[in-house]
């Protein structure tokens, strides 16, 4: 519901425009310029303002940036599991949406419609999105929580998970096991939770007073797990130096290395460990089985259809940062260089 003090009237008499204009701008209707629509948008955001009636429709809309993100398409399906178990609870519909940040001026269209319905709020998958792309979504008029992202700029409510802390534990794990040697696989496209991991496995390391070794450093594409697969093979291929195990940046990079590793002849985890991240569902099924961390991904889409009945329900002037905890799953892929 809008907040009481806030009406379209007092939006109308901050910036100039008629109540009309005011409206027709709000609600997304023919007859107002682009600029001028943003303008008003801006105002009402800025002012606290939030259309009246009842949330109807949840809209979850994935932010993309270039697409090349194997992994992410199990994790966005989990959430949207979530999101739609606790909209049905809700009486709540779902709608999916893509827009292409890349495309500026298809971009500003669909999100000129996204945000014109007053009964429907936004789940934002901010996975690839950068920190300008957020300003886009800065002024929405309708509710709006922001999924595995975080702006540095603007105050969304927002749901996250641990990163940095997850990396930590779960090096913490190897060096536990008698690991000193860790090496680092890494995505090659460097999406804002990538850099968060590699601060905890050097935060883990650093602790043993170790350095991270460049050597044991391999980047890997991130676009399908077959590229993450031929990029581990090419680099063994340079017969390099091996670590005594490697902790990926997530589950689809630990599975296309495991791959090249086992074709290369190694043994996982009799010459190499390995410790993914994110437990998505092929992790506990391919051989060996993988440790790694697991996200609660279809918790935290509950938790954003919450989060938006609650804007809607029960406004507040503040916005919150939801940071959740991570489980480590110890599989088969690790092997302890401790003596019994």
């Amino acid at each position: 519901m809008a907040t009481p003090k806030i009406s379209v009237r007092e939006i109308s008499r901050r910036t100039g425009y008629s109540p009309a204009t005011v409206s027709n701008a709000l609600n997304n209707k023919r007859g107002v310029s682009n600029e001028t629509a943003n303008e008003i948008r801006r105002v009402a955001a800025d002012l606290g303002y939030r259309r009246s009636g009842k949330l109807k429709q949840v809209q979850f809309v994935m932010g993309r940036n270039s697409g090349r993100m194997l992994d992410e398409g199990s994790f966005r399906l989990a959430v949207v599991n979530g999101v739609e178990e606790e909209a049905r609870t809700n009486g709540l519909t779902v709608s999916y949406i893509t827009v292409e940040l890349s495309d500026s001026e298809t971009c500003k269209r669909e999100l000129a419609k996204i945000m014109g319905d007053p009964s429907a709020g936004i789940i934002l998958l901010g996975t690839e999105m950068t920190q300008r792309d957020y300003d886009l979504f800065a002024h929405s008029p309708v509710p709006l929580v922001l999924v595995d992202g975080q702006s540095d700029n603007h105050f969304f409510e927002s749901i996250l998970f641990s990163n940095e802390g997850s990396a930590y534990r779960a090096v913490r794990h190897l060096v536990r096991n008698g690991h000193r040697q860790i090496g680092y696989l890494a995505g090659k496209l460097r999406i804002r939770n990538f850099p968060l991991r590699e601060r905890g496995y050097e935060r883990a390391l650093a602790e043993v007073g170790i350095r991270p070794n460049p050597k044991f450093r391999v980047s890997l594409g991130t676009d399908k797990m077959e590229s993450a697969y031929r990029d581990m093979l090419a680099w063994l291929e340079t017969k390099p130096e091996m670590p005594t195990a490697f902790f990926a940046e997530n589950d689809a990079l630990a599975v296309g290395a495991m791959k090249a590793l086992a074709e290369s002849g190694f043994d996982i985890p009799g010459d190499v460990s390995m410790v993914g991240f994110d437990d998505v569902e092929f992790a506990s099924i391919v051989h060996p089985s993988l440790t790694s961390v697991h996200v609660p991904r279809t918790d935290i889409g509950r938790i954003a259809v919450r989060k938006l009945i609650e804007q809607v329900e029960h406004p507040t002037p503040y916005t919150c940062v939801t940071h959740m905890s991570t489980t480590f799953v110890e599989r088969e892929s690790v092997r302890s260089l401790i003596e019994a």
